[in-house]
Parts: C-alpha cells; sequence; structure tokens
C-alpha cells in the first residue's frame, strides 16, 4: 500500500487484519529511489517480509513507473536492495543461518507429525528432513504448534528438481501456512549453500500455492529473485477523523 505520510499503527494494523494476507507491506518516499517500508500480517508488525516486499518493487516499477532499475528499502532489519533484471524481481537480505539449539520444545515436535533429522533456530524453528515427500506430507497440529514461541516454523528438505525445497508454518496465526516466504530463505540459503558446498541454488516453497525461488549467498548477504503478476487493484478510502 504506497502512502504520502505514514498512517498511525493501529490504523495499519487495522488495514492488513481487513486485507488478512501473509502480511501487507506499507511503503512510504523517503528520496529518488528510497523508500521506508513496514510491513503487518493480520496479528502484529513483523521485522521482515520478502514476498511483499517483492511485491512492493512491482509496484514502485510497474504502477508507480519509477524508472530506475535498482530501489532502496529501509526497514527495521536494515537497508533492503532490490533490483529489476528482467522478467524477474531480485532482493538483496540479511543472511541469517540458523544455529544449533540445546532443547527442543515438545511442543514443536507434537505439532509437526514426521520427527526431524535435524533442528535448528534463528528468528524461526528450522527442521531439516531427508526427502522432498516428507515435507510435503507434513501436516502440522496447530493444538501444539499454537504453544510454541516463535514467529514461524520452517520445514525443509533437498528437492528433487530444485536444490531445496520448504514449507513455513505461522503458529497463532490467520495464517496457518505461508505460500511463499522471502524471511525463510534468510536461514535456507545460507543452510543450504553450506550443506550443498555452492552458493548459487534454486529453491521452491511446496505450499499449495507454491513458489521458485532463484537464490545466491553472498558474504553475510542473500539474494532471491522471483517474479511479479498483478493480481487486483483496490483503495482504501480512510476512516473519517475519529472513526474506525
Amino acid at each position: 500500500m504506497p502512502l504520502t505520510e505514514w498512517l498511525p499503527d493501529d490504523l495499519m494494523q487495522q488495514l492488513a487484519a481487513e486485507n488478512n494476507l501473509s502480511e501487507t507491506a506499507f511503503f512510504v518516499t523517503t528520496g529518488e529511489n528510497e523508500y521506508d517500508i513496514r510491513w503487518f500480517t493480520p496479528e502484529f508488525e513483523i521485522d521482515l517480509c520478502g514476498h511483499a516486499t517483492l511485491a512492493s518493487a512491482f509496484v514502485i516499477f510497474q504502477e508507480l513507473n519509477l524508472l530506475a532499475d535498482t530501489i532502496n528499502f529501509t526497514c527495521k532489519s536494515g537497508q533492503l536492495v532490490v533490483k529489476r533484471k528482467g522478467k524477474l524481481i531480485e532482493m538483496n537480505f540479511p543472511s541469517r543461518p540458523p544455529q544449533r539449539i540445546e532443547s527442543i520444545d515438545e511442543n514443536l515436535l507434537l505439532g509437526i507429525n514426521l520427527p526431524p533429522k535435524e533442528v535448528l533456530k534463528s528468528r524461526d524453528f528450522f527442521l531439516v528432513y531427508d526427502t522432498e515427500e516428507e515435507v510435503r506430507n507434513i501436516v502440522p497440529d496447530f493444538r501444539y504448534l499454537n504453544q510454541v514461541d516463535a514467529i514461524g516454523v520452517i520445514i525443509t528438505a533437498p528437492g528433487k528438481e530444485v536444490d531445496f525445497v520448504s514449507r513455513f508454518f505461522v503458529p497463532n496465526s490467520v495464517i496457518g501456512e505461508d505460500p511463499v516466504t522471502g524471511s525463510a530463505h534468510c536461514n535456507l540459503i545460507p543452510y543450504w549453500s553450506n550443506r550443498l558446498g555452492k552458493n548459487v541454488l534454486t529453491a521452491k516453497q511446496i505450499s499449495s500455492r507454491g513458489g521458485m525461488l532463484f537464490c545466491e549467498l553472498q558474504d553475510d548477504r542473500v539474494l532471491m529473485a522471483g517474479e511479479g503478476i498483478l493480481y487486483m487493484k483496490g483503495e482504501a478510502p480512510l476512516p473519517p477523523e475519529g472513526g474506525s
């Protein structure tokens, strides 16, 4: 949602709840090719989001007619550079390698119907499996996952036609399972780059909608690229002063 100036936080939260999507992005122009960006789930503001950033860049390029091929976003996680490369939009995000943890929340294991081979954590829990079929067949039980203290739960495995596949579950949320999760790939790219011994990778998030990502690890940054497609346009009239 392009803004000329920031709305009150509670109003942006209400708009995100009304949209009822995984995240709603709001951005404000701060200079030439420069924007501040924030993301809200239907329940709370989040510190980093990939697909809503790609969508914002798509809107700026295609609908706001930016002629330049580079956008600089500023957010709570620092600077995010987005570039137009043909049909693809490439995002430059911070790398967040997941780390081993000493103890595992029992509710996490009860909430996933298949024991993982490995459990790590960054912002989100990170569960590793042997095969793509295992990741596809997992059925989350949110009676238990909703008791897990984390924004999200990543499950991943080597892919059959890509380097790795993943899914992303969101406890205590109307979202349930996110279709494509850029922030999760801040964990996934460094993990699989190290494990596979390569810096350029292909990935697929195998949610019911699914999404393909072209990835690269560059030191402490990750590049991920995908396509944007216009689905719908709309307007959100602001409530009258004093209204809700």
